[in-house]
């Protein structure tokens, strides 16, 4: 089966029915997206297919199909192509906001909330309040750090219009 991952050609031999979360992490060895749930209930598993967020926990790896797959180690580069920029920056503006707010603690929902903030300030300059609330419903943060994190992606988007 061959995937595009993160502007990577790879040929990977799994099952088809083989949920795409455990074709990144086991088969391609990425650390972004994460088992959380199993049950795409919190997020932590996000990826971008095409630039949009799926679950890829529940997803088998059959239904990429063509499509293109970003994790979160992959941000920068989107971005980068996104803008038409020369070079990928070393973080993503969601990624750089939300570690300069300090907002990841334990970790559990850094990537599901960069994936999801990054999908939508690609489709959105200036969101409001509610935009990002709507946009951030269905991931959860065990350590409480929402305001932190609204926070951050109101800086991101700000960074983002420069």
């Amino acid at each position: 089966m061959k995937l595009v991952v993160n502007q990577r050609r790879y040929d990977v031999d799994v099952d088809p029915e083989t949920p795409l979360l455990y074709v990144l992490t086991d088969d391609l060895k990425l650390k972004g997206p994460r088992f959380g749930c199993g049950l795409a209930q919190c997020g932590s598993c996000s990826v971008l297919i095409d630039g949009k967020e799926t679950r890829s926990c529940v997803t088998p790896v059959s239904a990429v199909g063509e499509g293109a797959v970003t994790t979160l180690e992959g941000l920068s580069q989107l971005y980068a192509k996104e803008k038409g920029l020369a070079a990928a920056p070393a973080l993503h503006p969601v990624q750089k906001a939300l570690l300069d707010e300090q907002a990841p603690q334990c970790g559990y929902c850094y990537n599901g909330i960069t994936i999801k903030a990054a999908e939508l300030l690609s489709e959105k300059a200036d969101p409001s309040e509610g935009d990002i609330r709507e946009a951030m419903d269905g991931h959860l943060c065990r350590c409480g750090t929402y305001p932190r994190i609204m926070k951050a992606i109101r800086r991101a988007a700000a960074e983002m219009r420069k």
